[in-house]
């Protein structure tokens, strides 16, 4: 890809977000919201329903995890490059529960080849640390947004 500025890079990745969350059913269904996107990160946030709770009273892990999970895949996405999930793996800190606001940032760590590697952080919306996700992207051909279709 040719060299972009830092706006250009902003609103490619803004772009890209903007394409897949329009076919996103699971994250939209889930009730998360893009908070913010750029090359290499992304942020997103849901708040934790009762329908989201297991046993203990607290958020199924597996809703923590889709957070991050979403949160990785729009970081890993930004550059147009069609990009997946390879092995991801979390570590429950905390618990959260039923009204919490839970954040997920993702940020690029490395990036080689057809691969990259991610951290997510979800916290709750008072900072207190929930998880730490690892993801590793694969590159897979093709793109989130046709080229014709880049305004960047």
């Amino acid at each position: 890809m040719a060299e972009l500025g830092d706006e250009q890079t902003d609103a490619l990745a803004k772009a890209c977000a903007e394409a897949m969350w329009r076919e996103d059913e699971a994250s939209r269904h889930l009730g998360m919201v893009i908070d913010d996107v750029a090359p290499g990160k992304a942020t997103l946030s849901m708040t934790v329903l009762e329908i989201m709770t297991n046993g203990h009273g607290t958020c199924h892990g597996g809703y923590i995890f889709t957070l991050a999970d979403s949160a990785f895949a729009f970081a890993c996405n930004g550059e147009n490059v069609r990009s997946v999930a390879q092995h991801c793996s979390i570590t429950y800190i905390a618990p959260a529960r039923q009204g919490d606001r839970l954040i997920a940032e993702a940020r690029e760590t490395a990036k080689f080849g057809r691969n990259g590697i991610y951290d997510v952080s979800v916290r709750t919306s008072d900072g207190g640390l929930i998880a730490e996700m690892r993801g590793h992207s694969r590159t897979v051909g093709g793109t989130i947004i046709p080229a014709g279709d880049n305004k960047s």
